[in-house]
């Protein structure tokens, strides 16, 4: 269970993980154990996942981001997600109900990565079809949420 404490620690995590545990301890008035514990207890229970930076993709020419819906064979929905899953461009796969089964958010460095890409897909046994939507600005990419 995650108590209010937990949520002071994952949104202190949030805004900047390199944070110490005694500098963690100091923000929310606890002993530096007991934040090293819940982060641990947090870690072990899968909420958190791990640490890693916010990057700027676009800066790292990353200047394409796709939104790319694919229609599948039902049976083979799964195995078609994380085939496409473990490609690195794509940054999320959603299973979806609507017209499409399949949303994949992937991130290219030229519609040559992308016509690459969407192609690749296209040769997956089972997939039927795709369509591709280009994001012309990006006005709110964040993934972290309040707890």
């Amino acid at each position: 269970m995650v108590d209010e404490l937990d949520r002071k620690i994952i949104s202190i995590l949030q805004e900047d993980a390199r944070l110490s545990y005694r500098e963690i301890a100091k923000k929310v008035g606890v002993a530096v154990g007991t934040v090293y514990n819940r982060i641990k207890r947090l870690e072990e229970e899968g909420i958190i996942r791990g640490f890693a930076p916010k990057l700027d993709y676009a800066k790292l020419g990353y200047d394409l981001t796709t939104i790319i819906g694919v229609k599948a064979q039902g049976k083979r929905i799964i195995e078609i997600e994380r085939e496409i899953a473990k490609d690195p461009h794509v940054a999320c796969v959603y299973d979806v109900t609507g017209e499409y089964d399949i949303i994949v958010i992937a991130k290219f460095r030229g519609r040559e990565d992308m016509n690459r890409f969407v192609k690749k897909l296209l040769r997956i046994d089972g997939v039927e079809k795709t369509y591709t939507h280009v994001a012309m600005d990006i006005v709110k990419e964040d993934l972290t949420l309040e707890v």
